[in-house]
């Protein structure tokens, strides 16, 4: 890329940098786009550079995978039940231990390391999440839903120049801890928060007509369109709690959501200060 280029790119840059300047957008990352070490570092540089320019970041991580190794390593099969984990008192040990833990503290320390301010917490800190037990067809163990999101914790983060890291863990009315689905987790938030932005890092484009066929990528979808989608199959899988999401957190006075892949070198900075984008946003 010659010097043109670059001023070229800088220059489109402003407009996105004054329309999100002061505003807050929320993140979830989580899944395998954390496993990858250089990706991760492409991330972490996103997000410590939007923080620079203005931008109010918030950061909600899952990390699944993760448990799912460290309860390979104590011998303790991984149970999913329509792709949900369940998680009954020992494994709820371990989704604490590694959520607010391990995959909390890296992702703080990395943001550190490239110079930006940042905090860990999850749902328990300042009773961030209230939860209760998740109600669904089947018998989950500690898998919760949220019932209020308190804001005073992340708000004062923000407020004081750091970019909050929030682990998807909540509290009951008598202290007990549940699991939360991090998709959920992060609309909740975004919502609560009267978020600008929502944003869903991912292993995949974006959403597809055709999932196997990457050039069938939908870059703009509208709340109305996505009913037909549905019926039409083409929204299914892994992309259906994200999809579901994206339409709670925009009916919720979110202003658009965003999927976009997170295997893209910089893809936080293309989705949002370039004005192809790289994703899809749902408005």
């Amino acid at each position: 890329m010659d010097h043109n280029e670059v001023a070229k790119v800088l220059a489109e840059s402003l407009p996105y940098i004054q329309k999100y300047r002061g505003k807050t957008i929320v993140i979830k990352y989580g899944g395998s786009v954390m496993k990858d070490e250089k990706l991760k570092g492409y991330v972490i540089n996103d997000l410590v550079l939007m923080k620079c320019v203005g931008i109010n970041i918030v950061v909600v991580h899952g990390g699944g995978p993760f448990i799912s190794s460290h309860l390979k390593k104590l011998n303790k099969k991984s149970i999913f039940i329509d792709g949900l984990r369940y998680t009954d008192n020992e494994t709820m040990d371990v989704v604490q231990m590694v959520l607010c833990g391990k995959v909390n503290k890296d992702l703080v320390n990395l943001i550190e390391n490239y110079g930006g301010k940042s905090i860990g917490l999850c749902g328990i800190d300042g009773n961030m999440l209230e939860a209760k037990k998740a109600s669904l067809k089947m018998d989950l163990g500690n898998v919760g839903e949220i019932v209020n999101v308190n804001t005073e914790i992340i708000n004062n983060s923000i407020e004081n120049g750091y970019i909050p890291v929030i682990s998807s863990v909540a509290r009951g009315n008598n202290g007990e801890l549940y699991n939360i689905n991090a998709d959920t987790c992060t609309f909740r938030i975004a919502a609560a928060l009267k978020a600008q932005n929502l944003i869903f890092l991912t292993d995949v484009p974006g959403v597809m007509t055709d999932v196997r066929d990457p050039s069938t990528l939908v870059s703009e979808l509208k709340l109305q369109d996505i009913a037909k989608m549905y019926k039409d199959n083409m929204i299914k899988g892994g992309m259906i709690p994200k999809i579901t999401s994206c339409v709670e957190a925009i009916e919720s006075g979110v202003k658009s959501a965003h999927i976009i892949d997170g295997r893209v070198p910089h893809c936080l900075l293309l989705e949002l200060f370039s004005k192809k984008g790289i994703g899809t946003m749902i408005y």
